[in-house]
């Protein structure tokens, strides 16, 4: 049965929607429209790339899918109860977090969600353009440009384009994929091994079975800042299980596929680049279908350049929203798109060819900072407030919410120093992970350590007055916007 579709009421093709209440009577899209937004969200080469981690350290090609396994599934636990968030409160993920941090509270978070999508910008601009400099002449100065201001065409048309695209690149992903994943597996087991591969030396190895499994759950935790974006147009009564099921499905499948491509091209290929290892996978069945998965390839990452510029600008949006209170017009949208596409132009001129590793931190990176208030958002939604919220007040930088919750900010801050001693990045490890070979379980004691004391702090939360509020909320917003 499918899920409940309201028509929308829309006299523009451009989204007219930012940071504000999307009221029941534009609510539209199908649950299953999740499934393939979210593995072609995550089907691009960044993700290639974090499997090429294991390989690399030392680790076997069945001990580096299992470990992507164990991290992705668990990492996809998290984004995916985020989903459920978007149609009950009919809001972008991050201006949600003014419930537990505070209107100016959620700035730390604001900030590191910011850092995530820019640093993702940069990487697939860095990669597309790549991708196109087989065909065309490769020229930074000319196609990082052209390709972030495509994205941001992309972003000011909106929701609504980015779920059509994402949905039909899901199609050509899979089709180009399975054979070339075929023809990898075929080729590599049957044939012998390049001198310096890895997969010679290659077996177990527990620093690099753990760090493996870090860097897949981090990747997918990632995303959480992503997911309400794209499901709060949905009705409100959508089904929770089937929604939660959809975004989990579809993240992970394609996760755990391309990560797992990507551990069995880094053992067999020494010091493996994304964009030339997939030509040359690809032109063994036949010349120029190498070229074919590259191009596919840099249509998804485009695709998603437009939805991380989309959620950078919503981010930033919101932060700014908590110290000056801003009209979400479409014009303000496409202000903020361009001053999130020339920081991400100025950032991929001056990363360093070694991009790789680069990437390795940042992905470490974002886990350090996003563990702590995905820990205290779920905990809240789920646990503590059990979804009901005063949505206007959060609209509102001085609402009942407040400037500052210091609750969820408490949460956050001791749940972050937690992490400290279980860092394990090339420029830092922590003691405990130093002691541990280098392996990284940072994520696990933020979760637990943010999220268990937020549920200890929110007993001082007045629900009484909060009811009051959620009631006259719900007037309020409805009647607005009949």
């Amino acid at each position: 049965m499918s899920s409940p579709e309201i028509a929308p009421q829309r006299d523009s093709v451009i989204e007219q929607h930012s940071i504000d209440y999307v009221p029941s009577s534009e609510r539209h899209g199908k649950v299953w429209h999740q499934g393939p937004f979210w593995f072609t969200g995550n089907f691009v080469l960044p993700t290639m790339v974090a499997g090429f981690v294991g390989p690399a350290m030392g680790l076997s090609v069945g001990f580096s899918v299992l470990a992507i396994v164990l991290g992705v599934g668990f990492g996809t636990f998290f984004m995916a109860f985020h989903a459920n968030q978007g149609p009950r409160m009919g809001l972008p993920q991050m201006i949600q977090s003014r419930a537990q941090f505070g209107s100016r509270g959620a700035s730390v978070p604001f900030a590191a969600t910011v850092f995530v999508y820019v640093g993702f910008l940069v990487f697939d601009t860095v990669l597309a353009a790549q991708g196109i400099g087989l065909v065309l002449p490769d020229n930074k100065l000319f196609w990082y440009p052209l390709l972030i201001a495509v994205s941001i065409v992309i972003a000011v048309v909106g929701h609504d384009l980015l779920h059509f695209v994402q949905r039909w690149l899901t199609y050509a992903l899979i089709v180009v994929f399975a054979i070339l994943t075929v023809v990898a597996i075929v080729h590599y087991s049957s044939n012998p091994l390049v001198e310096g591969a890895p997969a010679a030396d290659a077996g177990w190895n527990t620093t690099a079975f753990l760090v493996q499994i870090s860097l897949a759950a981090g990747y997918n935790i990632s995303y959480s800042v992503y997911v309400s974006d794209y499901t709060r147009y949905l009705p409100a009564k959508v089904p929770a299980g089937k929604l939660i099921t959809a975004v989990y499905a579809g993240a992970t499948f394609s996760a755990v596929w391309l990560m797992s491509l990507g551990s069995i091209l880094a053992s067999y290929i020494p010091n493996p680049d994304p964009i030339l290892a997939l030509r040359e996978v690809g032109d063994l069945l036949f010349p120029g279908f190498g070229l074919i998965a590259v191009m596919v390839s840099v249509l998804a990452l485009i695709s998603i350049m437009g939805v991380n510029a989309y959620g950078a600008m919503l981010t930033g949006t919101s932060a700014v929203d908590g110290f000056k209170k801003v009209r979400p017009t479409v014009g303000l949208r496409v202000i903020g798109l361009t001053v999130v596409g020339i920081a991400t132009l100025i950032v991929a001129l001056l990363i360093p060819d070694d991009y790789i590793g680069s990437f390795n931190n940042f992905v470490l990176l974002m886990l350090y900072f996003l563990v702590p208030w995905t820990a205290v958002n779920l905990v809240d939604f789920y646990f503590v407030r059990r979804g009901g919220y005063a949505i206007a007040e959060i609209l509102k930088p001085n609402g009942i919410y407040g400037y500052w919750a210091w609750q969820g900010v408490v949460a956050y801050i001791v749940g972050f120093v937690a992490m400290i001693p279980f860092f394990s990045t090339s420029f830092y490890v922590g003691p405990v992970a130093d002691a541990l070979g280098g392996a990284d379980f940072s994520f696990a004691v933020g979760l637990i350590v943010a999220g268990g004391l937020y549920v200890l702090l929110a007993r001082t939360i007045d629900h009484d007055a909060e009811a009051a509020a959620r009631t006259a909320s719900e007037a309020e917003l409805e009647g607005t916007h009949r």
